[in-house]
């Protein structure tokens, strides 16, 4: 196994990058996420200092080739970070990137490490409280669902989506101007010449169906209207409504088949990666609103 630098934003993170197996093995490391093949958690340092540490396996050797390739998900997420930073979109900067190669050259995993939101908390817990305890402001709900809405189709407006738009890849913070809201999973960020109807409404989602478990129907829908801006009318409402319905049923059922295998899913997305490249339906850069541009979806 050998490591290979793939970003650091200072001479002092490209020296801290190659003890990241061991620093994160130490007592400095506090984990806050231990799903699947990904670990993630603060990491204080000697100086004092706070960041944040995302390690995440590659699930086979045909995978950690393809990684390689089409870049590690550390390496992807220093790319979407250039991409957000040049849109004026909060997130957490990236201050070192690292990979662990295998003798073949495949990625075995790879190391981000980023800016920590110490004060920042996810979507749920800012909205709600902790326990709950803020579940009855009603005025301030509202307030972040716009705030919220008006950032992710800021995003979009950017040219910019991302392929896991949920509440949990959302946090939030007071500041002196009101609520900063920062995109996290950098690595799932892509951009458009304009981003599709279709990729929209898939963003959008996404995020619906992580926010129906704390959000009633009347709060999601208080979403979509801010989404689509001032000047939209009911026809339009229930059409885009009714198509992220749709889309939502379609994936709640492919959800429940039988996963495929991995080797599968690699060749799958080999034959893919061209015609996805590819793509070019997109909304019109003058079009305003959402269901005018349903035809090119």
């Amino acid at each position: 196994m050998r490591s290979h630098l793939v970003y650091a934003r200072s001479p002092r993170w490209a020296d801290l990058a190659p003890h990241l197996d061991e620093l994160c093995g130490g007592a400095g490391f506090t984990v806050h996420k231990a799903e699947g093949r990904v670990r993630a958690g603060l990491l204080d340092l000697k100086d004092g200092d706070r960041v944040f540490v995302k390690q995440i396996e590659t699930r086979s050797t045909v995978s950690g080739l393809i990684e390689r390739i089409r870049g590690s998900r550390a390496q992807r997420a220093v790319r979407g970070s250039a991409m957000l930073a040049a849109a004026g979109i909060e997130h957490p900067a990236p201050l070192a990137a690292l990979e662990i190669r295998s003798a073949l050259g495949a990625v075995t995993r790879s190391y981000l490490v980023s800016e920590a939101l110490q004060r920042a908390q996810t979507l749920s817990v800012f909205a709600l409280g902790r326990r709950g305890e803020l579940r009855r402001d009603m005025s301030r709900r509202v307030a972040i669902t716009r705030v919220v809405a008006k950032a992710v189709r800021r995003m979009h407006d950017a040219g910019l989506y991302t392929r896991d738009l949920q509440e949990t890849n959302l946090m939030l913070e007071t500041d002196a101007d009101g609520y900063r809201v920062y995109f996290l999973d950098l690595e799932d960020f892509a951009s458009a010449r304009s981003v599709a109807i279709r990729r929209r409404l898939s963003n959008l989602m996404h995020l619906d169906r992580s926010i129906g478990r704390f959000v009633n129907r009347a709060g999601r829908l208080r979403f979509l209207c801010a989404y689509l801006e001032p000047g939209h009318d009911r026809t339009e409402l229930r059409r885009v409504a009714g198509r992220l319905l749709r889309m939502r049923a379609r994936l709640d059922r492919r959800a429940s088949r039988p996963a495929r295998n991995e080797t599968t899913s690699a060749l799958r997305w080999c034959r893919s990666a061209e015609v996805r490249d590819r793509r070019t339906d997109y909304i019109p850069e003058k079009s305003s609103g959402i269901a005018d541009s349903q035809t090119q979806a």
